[in-house]
């Protein structure tokens, strides 16, 4: 599970921003809300809200930058383009098999090498205080190398610089590299993160293929979201009805408009009062998203993976996201966590859903980028767990708010109308 992200120089964010799943147990309520796992308390939701095009998706760009990372795939890293530094900072702390650990990486976008690697575990005494153990060290600009497996100490100064140092030298040879990979290739496995506006269908697909109580479970999910569907299934294709009138309207997203000759999504069959139709075609584009998002959302429960969602009320009603986040936030979730970005407030309840310290933001001025959570406004400054926070919100007192002058544009367009009239004139 996911304890904390750390950015700096990254995409939007120019100076360094912390983003954290810890649980304030100061806090009792909503205890279920909350893993606990070896004196260790992590969230397992959390809701990101802010404006267009402040840096929500930056965010979430960060946490898939370290999954391609960790799986040596080519980072996509990118610095700030309002800076001249080319050094590019992302952090870590995660749970991985009760275990607390944390990794954190400097990569020089220019010359892409990786100057900077530390990776320690994170232990807790009798008295609740952390103590950090270092399995490796590497700082090229200070020239300061650390590793447990005193083997590998001397060779991190002569090895290449192009990627972590657990993928260019074997780490078979050394105990403590080699579970360190584990870990690292374990966790970021662990991740899934997806685009309500561009979620593809056939991780749903691929489950739908195989008969099992997953398989199940997935179809009483969509079928309880659409409550005017009887039955979703994979069928054969001499089961399918095609009888698409010129009427019917493909989906308006892009990525949802399927071609018809990919047989996969085609047998993809939702039932309606006894009749089988192709859901691909003609499902609204709400419920193929909910089809989805069902595989990802089960999976996550039945596995104790890491559901990253982008916009996860895109086309779906407040009501079926309300629900998503309250099954992740049930005492039956031992330990599957969804971190999502949001914009519908139904969901900001900190009386109903959240504890205050799962609401977090994301504000953007002349100055820069900020992220905060909703629990680091106190009581003095009005914001307690009985506090409407929605209607703060609306407001503007927690920020992260877009002040649009559309009144203005309307006002202008209707005055340059005007104009135009009098010339025909």
């Amino acid at each position: 599970m996911i304890i904390e992200i750390r950015a700096k120089n990254c995409f939007a964010f120019e100076d360094e921003i912390a983003f954290s799943m810890k649980a304030d147990m100061r806090n009792k309520k909503f205890a279920t809300n909350v893993h606990k796992e070896n004196n260790f308390n992590v969230l397992k939701t959390v809701g990101i809200y802010g404006p267009n095009n402040t840096g929500k998706t930056c965010l979430i760009k960060c946490i898939r930058t370290i999954k391609e990372v960790f799986l040596n795939k080519k980072n996509r890293l990118m610095p700030n383009i309002f800076t001249e530094n080319s050094i590019c900072e992302l952090g870590v702390t995660f749970m991985a098999s009760r275990k607390k650990y944390s990794y954190d990486f400097k990569y020089d976008t220019e010359k892409e090498e990786y100057i900077y690697e530390s990776f320690s575990e994170i232990f807790k005494d009798q008295y609740n205080n952390e103590k950090e153990v270092c399995w490796l060290k590497k700082d090229i600009i200070s020239e300061i190398y650390e590793c447990i497996d005193e083997d590998v100490q001397n060779m991190i100064p002569v090895v290449s610089k192009n990627n972590l140092l657990c993928y260019v030298i074997d780490t078979s040879k050394f105990e403590h590299l080699s579970k360190m990979k584990q870990i690292l290739v374990g966790f970021a496995k662990k991740i899934d993160i997806i685009n309500m506006n561009n979620i593809p269908m056939q991780h749903t697909i691929e489950l739908m293929k195989n008969k099992n109580q997953s398989q199940d479970k997935v179809v009483e999910f969509i079928k309880n979201a659409d409550l005017y569907m009887d039955n979703f299934e994979f069928v054969d294709m001499d089961k399918i009805r095609l009888e698409a009138t010129e009427d019917d309207e493909k989906p308006e997203e892009k990525v949802l408009d399927i071609p018809e000759n990919i047989m996969d999504q085609i047998r993809l069959v939702s039932t309606y009062r006894g009749v089988h139709v192709p859901s691909m075609l003609f499902d609204s584009t709400g419920t193929k998203k909910i089809a989805a998002i069902a595989s990802y959302v089960i999976e996550a429960l039945e596995q104790g993976r890491i559901l990253i969602v982008d916009e996860l009320d895109s086309s779906i009603h407040f009501k079926l996201t309300r629900a998503i986040v309250t099954m992740f936030n049930n005492e039956l979730n031992a330990n599957a966590q969804m971190i999502f970005t949001v914009h519908d407030i139904n969901l900001m309840d900190c009386k109903r859903i959240f504890r205050k310290e799962q609401i977090w933001f994301v504000h953007k001025d002349e100055e820069g980028v900020y992220v905060y959570s909703l629990a680091d406004f106190t009581a003095k400054q009005g914001v307690r767990d009985t506090t409407d926070v929605m209607e703060k919100y609306r407001k503007g007192a927690l920020g992260a708010l877009p002040d649009p002058e559309l009144m203005n544009s309307l006002l202008s367009i209707k005055s340059n109308a005007k104009g135009d009239d009098a010339d025909d004139k």
